[in-house]
């Protein structure tokens, strides 16, 4: 992977342009193909390997994206898994709850067959979240930077869904050593759209160089920090998977 800033000019994050339909449901078939890609090509032991989310392997962070893919790809199934995740978080963490659902709902697959229904699954829920309307103004609140969020359902459905599966993709080429694809289109697109949100929520100006398939260099206002950063290292850093300081301090949800 190339550590060196890219040669293209920096976009002014105010350019940088929101993801929704049709383009989401592009971005998140293709990224539900490539996880699956990724784990069809594991090696027994490699399933067993531990990530970068404590409480998972690979095998239950595959358990965790299948459940989350099929679980949106109808609303009866939305509502299941929310409310059997509700019930299963109690006094904690809603979605702390959603997950734990998910893996041990999955946990019973043989590897084979959980790669087999993911890839089932994958185009089904892109085009279910892409002609979902009217779940897209409901409100939900999420905690980020030590604060409750309300957020739109369609953030969650054209945005936060894609990213999460990106983010395990992360981990998983991580934990195994396998190979990462990334390219400028799907990949460096997720990043930048990333950056945009980031910048918004700090307001402060910067000149950012993300490096490597996935980069490219962004501006906000005048003057500011200048950061350099691997595109990936940047997206786990603000998914709270690596520390930051300064502007790198400010997450945003993956």
């Amino acid at each position: 992977m190339s550590t060196e800033p890219t040669s293209r000019p920096a976009l002014r994050v105010e350019d940088v342009t929101p993801i929704a339909v049709p383009e989401s449901v592009t971005l998140a078939a293709t990224e539900t193909a490539r996880m699956a890609a990724l784990l069809r090509a594991l090696d027994p032991e490699d399933w067993r390997a531990p990530t970068d989310c404590p409480a998972w392997d690979v095998r239950a962070m595959a358990g965790h994206v299948l459940g989350m893919t099929e679980g949106f790809t109808s609303l009866r199934r939305m509502v299941t898994g929310m409310v059997a995740g509700g019930r299963r978080a109690g006094d904690g963490p809603f979605v702390d709850g959603v997950t734990a659902v998910q893996v041990e709902r999955n946990s019973g697959l043989d590897t084979a067959t959980l790669v087999r229904r993911l890839e089932v699954a994958g185009p089904r829920q892109a085009r279910w979240r892409g002609r979902v309307r009217l779940l897209r103004p409901i409100p939900m609140t999420e905690r980020i930077n030590g604060e409750d969020e309300t957020w739109r359902m369609g953030f969650l459905l054209d945005v936060v869904l894609t990213r999460d599966t990106w983010m395990h993709r992360v981990d998983v080429t991580r934990a195994t050593g396998r190979s990462h694809e990334l390219t400028p289109d799907h990949d460096g697109r997720i990043v930048g759209h990333v950056v945009a949100e980031w910048a918004r929520r700090h307001g402060r100006p910067f000149v950012l160089h993300l490096t490597g398939p996935a980069g490219g260099s962004y501006v906000h206002g005048e003057g500011g920090e200048e950061i350099t950063i691997d595109a990936v290292e940047f997206c786990r850093t603000l998914s709270g998977r690596g520390p930051g300081d300064g502007l790198l301090a400010t997450q945003v949800p993956f």
